[in-house]
């Protein structure tokens, strides 16, 4: 089948290849309607690695995906042909120890879609479990679908983070990761967000997405604001988005005694760990890792309106096109937040 193959660092093919995948009887069988272009899948393209995970060989990418149901199992009883889905993308063993704890995320055996040497899914059509394959609402469009990938990390940042009604956040990063982070923390119950970057065109554009002050660290300082509009006190939660490592060491000075920081982006150098910093605060830190059981949430918040990922969506590429979104991506402009390529 033609598929988007990244052959090596910084070369990209539209072209056949083969895979052999064959109808488990768990399994569906999936034509891919959007695929959206994440991070990580640049950063193959233009580095050929992301730490240990090396591309050694081609490998299709993508993994923000949406599509219909063309096949089913003999064993499926959830799914039908013609529904449209959404997947998870990370399959985990489900005889290891860390799925046996129900943190699936963890399992080191894991194969995720576009992850060296498991193959993506710019392409046609894929095999998956319909375990992790779900049922779009009626209300959702394909696009939106291929979105509950990343929203799906915000998600499980809200969770971590524990949330109380009333909570004011600060999150750190205005791309498409910190923007699905503050929705899923203004729906999990937050009252104010504080959102920091440097590009402007998306402080902008997250001002319009509910009750977030935008805060652009070039010329404002974020630790005045928040005492703004904290009486003095600092936030309750600060989420750490961007994978700057300057931001990163920042974390606990807006944050409030006995608040919490969550972790998200990953930086890609050491970060100064401010150990006296936290410890004055009794700081609470969790880190989150991609994300577990949370797609039928966001598919059920998504549905209800309480979070609206449209406005996040902001180029489209058609399937021929998919080198030029690529090329697009690498030097994506600041009024850009996430694009995605239609496959029908």
């Amino acid at each position: 089948m033609e598929a988007l193959v990244l052959e090596k660092k910084d070369v990209l093919s539209l072209r056949d290849i083969k895979l052999d995948e064959k109808l488990g009887p768990h399994d569906v069988r999936i034509d891919l309607h959007t695929v959206g272009v994440c991070g990580s899948d640049v950063h193959y393209y233009t580095h050929g690695a992301i730490g240990p995970f090396i591309v050694r060989e081609p490998m299709v990418l993508g993994h923000e995906a949406s599509g219909t149901v063309t096949e089913l199992g003999s064993e499926v009883e959830n799914l039908k042909v013609g529904d449209r889905v959404c997947m998870e993308p990370g399959i985990p063993d489900p005889n290891s120890r860390a799925t046996r704890l129900g943190i699936y995320n963890l399992d080191p055996a894991v194969r995720f879609w576009a992850t060296p040497p498991v193959h993506g899914v710019l392409r046609p059509s894929v095999v998956h479990p319909a375990a992790f394959t779900f049922k779009l609402p009626d209300n959702i469009s394909y696009a939106e679908g291929a979105m509950v990938e990343p929203l799906a990390v915000g998600m499980h940042a809200a969770n971590k983070a524990q949330i109380k009604p009333g909570d004011v956040a600060v999150v750190m990063g205005a791309g498409p990761i910190g923007m699905v982070t503050a929705l899923a923390a203004l729906a999990g119950g937050c009252s104010q967000i504080i959102m920091t970057d440097v590009q402007q065109p998306k402080l902008e554009l997250a001002a319009k997405l509910g009750p977030i002050r935008p805060v652009n660290v070039a010329k404002e300082n974020v630790l005045e604001v928040v005492n703004e509009l904290t009486d003095n006190w600092g936030a309750d939660l600060v989420f750490e988005c961007s994978g700057n490592e300057r931001a990163a060491a920042g974390v606990f000075a807006p944050l409030r005694p006995g608040g919490t920081v969550v972790f998200v982006g990953i930086p890609l150098e050491p970060v100064a760990y401010r150990v006296a910093e936290a410890q004055v605060k009794e700081a609470r830190v969790e880190n989150i890792f991609r994300y577990a059981h949370v797609y039928p949430r966001a598919l059920a918040l998504m549905g209800s309106g309480k979070i609206d990922v449209k406005p996040l969506i902001t180029d489209t590429f058609a399937f021929k096109d998919s080198v030029e979104a690529f090329d697009y991506c690498v030097n994506m402009p600041p009024t850009s937040v996430k694009a995605q390529i239609k496959l029908a």
